[in-house]
């Protein structure tokens, strides 16, 4: 499982150094690719067998809707295979790069099955807004059903 976060820089080519602690989860399947799409103002990364049964559950939805339909065009139509060269990096492509804001300092944050790879600006942003989140009673209910 993908856990912590880690800052890091972007190479102007693109290129990201994914941490040991992450690599050893991608490559249990005796692959070193990661499957990198859009989400959320970051980009997500998942290990291509993670990956597969996402797109399994998206072939299974009975809904066909509008929503949906945009949904599945943009999120596996814009996802890229990256994978990890000698020097343990991925390229991330030029438009998955603008989405995100990608530009010197990133952050790399591991969300379980998954890891996200955010700017450094909108990483604190999104720290700020749980913050504010967390002040609703709701949101504190929801995490207390985690036993937190």
């Amino acid at each position: 499982m993908f856990r912590g976060s880690s800052f890091h820089t972007i190479d102007n080519k693109g290129r990201v150094i994914i941490p040991a602690r992450f690599r050893d989860i991608i490559k249990t399947d005796g692959i070193n690719a990661v499957m990198v799409s859009r989400m959320d103002s970051c980009l997500v990364a998942y290990p291509l067998n993670e990956w597969h049964k996402i797109e399994k559950r998206i072939l299974c939805l009975a809904e066909k809707s509008h929503s949906m339909r945009r949904f599945r065009r943009v999120f596996i139509g814009g996802a890229h295979e990256c994978s990890c060269d000698k020097q343990e990096r991925i390229l991330i492509p030029p438009p998955l790069r603008s989405y995100a804001q990608l530009e010197k300092n990133i952050v790399l944050v591991g969300v379980l099955d998954h890891f996200e790879v955010w700017s450094r600006d909108n990483w604190e942003q999104e720290n700020l807004e749980l913050e504010k989140d967390m002040q609703n009673e709701d949101v504190r209910n929801e995490i207390a059903t985690l036993g937190l």
